[in-house]
């Protein structure tokens, strides 16, 4: 009998309905909202490290400087794209973290569908500005170190 009452009083003690939520899932969770908090902010950054970019091409500024404006842009564009993402996960909720089947069911909501397309958005932004908005790299000038080369008729 005493048997009986251990095993119905462990019974009681589980919740029945409701997924418990592991304490990492938790933690991921709030550094998920805290970073997703950060959206607008970030998202006003990368639009002025673009337009100072934008301004110094159409200045004609040195490479040097054009450089350095477009390695500002691509790490704006960098951080505003993980607060898209971390926004998604957010919006999927906590038990997103533990749950894959929960995860992809959340995924096909209308608020992750959103926040999905405007991450992919900004990613699809960042991967084209480094392919084709990056001027020439002042290496070794910059540095003042000589560039060894062939001559030209080893090559030809």
């Amino acid at each position: 009998m005493r048997h009986q009452s251990r095993h119905f009083a462990k019974l009681s003690a589980v919740k029945r309905g409701r997924a418990t939520i592991s304490a990492a899932a938790e933690a991921d969770y709030l550094a998920d909202v805290a970073h997703a908090a950060r959206f607008p902010e970030l998202l006003g950054r990368a639009q002025a490290a673009e337009q100072q970019y934008r301004q110094a091409q159409a200045d004609r500024a040195p490479d040097g400087e054009q450089y350095r404006l477009a390695r500002a842009l691509d790490v704006a564009l960098t951080d505003v794209t993980r607060a898209a993402y971390a926004a998604q996960r957010a919006e999927i909720g906590p038990r997103g973290y533990d749950d894959r089947i929960y995860h992809r069911k959340a995924k096909a909501t209308p608020p992750v569908h959103a926040w999905t397309a405007e991450a992919e958005r900004l990613l699809t932004l960042r991967e084209t500005h480094r392919l084709t908005g990056f001027p020439a790299r002042p290496q070794a000038e910059a540095l003042d170190a000589p560039i060894a080369r062939f001559p030209s008729a080893e090559h030809a």
